[in-house]
């Protein structure tokens, strides 16, 4: 193994450990470090078997193995923001819904108080 191999290989454990380090601290919830996960792990094959590369460069008809390398890192930050973006989308309607709950129970809570006050004044 040479230098560069092995800094790869530091660096993407280093990464892996970050994730885990996040999801233990309760910072990252597991089903969203999944693709985090998956990107490390296919980092990690490309750093140790240095051949899947130009596998994955020939099958694409790339023709230089590197520009691979950056079209499954482009790959792989598209379907990260994709996730994010359906899970924000979710969170979005389940906040508008629960912002409407709130303004009706607002209002039933205001009409029962008007009532409350109304029947103590009629006591007067």
């Amino acid at each position: 193994m040479d230098r560069v191999q092995l800094v790869s290989i530091g660096l993407v454990a280093l990464l892996l450990g970050i994730i885990f380090q996040l999801i233990r601290k309760n910072r990252l919830l597991e089903q969203y470090s999944l693709l985090w996960i998956l990107s490390a792990v296919l980092l990690l094959l490309m750093s140790l078997w240095r051949g899947l590369l130009d596998v994955i460069s020939s099958l694409a008809g790339i023709y230089y193995p590197p520009s691979a390398l950056f079209l499954l890192a482009i790959l792989c930050g598209i379907m990260i923001a994709l996730h994010f973006s359906v899970v924000i989308s979710r969170l979005t309607k389940q906040n508008h819904t629960l912002a409407q709950e709130v303004a009706l129970l607002k209002q039933k809570m205001e009409t029962i108080i008007e009532s409350q006050d109304f029947k103590s004044e009629k006591e007067k």
